[in-house]
């Protein structure tokens, strides 16, 4: 890359494929860097070029966090107030334009459970957070979170109600709720919809397709980019696999995955990002739209089994330009246990497993994953 950064001193005018081979590598430079190669691109072209041709944008991913829970006691909270949790993914986070998260649980300091639970009573399947930790997903870089999932009335109407209340106040946009259905921001100049599903109650149907593809277009004729997350599918080591159908665990319909992730994107979505089964799951590329079918989990202390696969903590980094298509990716691979948290996972675990999946869901996934966990687009997508 060095040098490029010498473009104005070129007497020769560069060519439209120049100008996209420098801007692609740019995409995997942090927000500052990315900048300053896209203004020398432009000065070097005798100042012609207002704007770069391509724009790009990179989204940092993860599944599910819960930082512990003060229900039903303080034995379920971390010895470290969750300072820690992120430490070693804070420059992933960080440097993306965007990151985004599955908050399971709620953020809240006092209340009971929601009656129909209190058979979890004596056991630590509730989930509440204290409210100050608010502030460590917001120093993480956290920008986007999902609210929508089966943790989200554990706490009845006073857990969702203080959620949203800390996320606004910390300026972290979430939507998943029925009262918070979809969120309407601004990034860096570029306009984002979000909305969250999942089959819970209190949350945005990810039952009823017709009235998500509704919510989805209406986001997309209003902004740029449009970012879905799902909380869908069965749950633990034995759910790995996305079926061609619909997903029933424990009497429950779970959603058909499938067909709501196509129908999702047929709408106006841009980037689809899964969570649910406490696994990862493969991917896949529909209309040139990324498909991430689940993201495991990436913090969640104590409550939440974190043995073998379920210890697989993948963090999904995506550069997408602003018409929404994919145009490469990286997984990153952490593992997490209940004693040590969230690690750097030098063997590419996370990376390897959701390879494998997507090779065995998938006949024409429409990507290629490395080794090493790098993800571009197939010459026959």
């Amino acid at each position: 890359m060095g040098g490029f950064f010498f473009l104005p001193l070129m007497k020769t005018r560069l060519t439209l494929l120049f100008f996209v081979a420098i801007l692609m590598v740019a995409c995997n430079q942090p927000p500052a860097k990315r900048a300053v190669i896209q203004k020398q691109v432009a000065k070097a072209a005798d100042k012609k070029v207002i704007n770069p041709p391509l724009d790009v944008i990179n989204i940092a991913a993860v599944g599910d966090i819960m930082l512990g829970s003060s229900y039903p006691d303080s034995t379920f909270l971390p010895p470290d107030s969750a300072k820690n949790s992120f430490k070693h993914a804070l420059k992933d986070l960080r440097e993306a334009d965007l990151a985004f998260g599955n908050l399971e649980g709620v953020l809240l300091d006092t209340g009971a459970p929601v009656g129909y639970k209190l058979r979890f009573k004596h056991k630590g399947y509730l989930f509440k957070m204290p409210t100050k930790y608010g502030s460590i997903l917001k120093d993480a870089g956290f920008d986007v979170l999902s609210v929508g999932n089966n943790h989200s009335n554990d706490f009845d109407r006073a857990g969702r109600k203080s959620t949203i209340k800390i996320l606004d106040s910390l300026g972290v946009h979430a939507a998943g709720f029925k009262t918070h259905p979809s969120k309407v921001f601004t990034l860096n100049g570029v306009k984002y919809g979000f909305c969250a599903f999942s089959p819970n109650g209190q949350t945005v149907s990810l039952l009823h397709i017709a009235m998500a593809k509704n919510l989805i277009a209406d986001l997309k004729s209003k902004t740029d980019i449009v970012i879905v997350s799902f909380h869908g599918g069965g749950e633990g080591a034995d759910y790995e696999h996305v079926p061609d159908s619909a997903e029933i665990f424990k009497g429950e319909d779970r959603g058909d995955l499938r067909l709501f992730t196509h129908a999702a994107i047929d709408a106006g979505a841009d980037v689809i990002l899964g969570n649910g089964p406490h696994v990862a799951r493969g991917m896949e590329l529909y209309k040139n739209r990324l498909i991430a079918y689940s993201l495991g989990n990436f913090v969640t202390y104590k409550g939440v089994s974190v043995s073998g696969v379920c210890g697989l903590a993948p963090l999904l980094k995506i550069c997408i330009n602003k018409k929404g298509e994919f145009l490469n990716g990286r997984i990153v691979s952490y593992r997490q246990n209940h004693q040590t948290g969230l690690q750097p996972d030098t063997l590419n675990r996370a990376a390897l497993r959701i390879k494998a999946l997507t090779q065995a869901d998938f006949i024409r996934p429409g990507l290629s994953i490395s080794a090493s966990g790098a993800i571009t687009p197939s010459i026959t997508n």
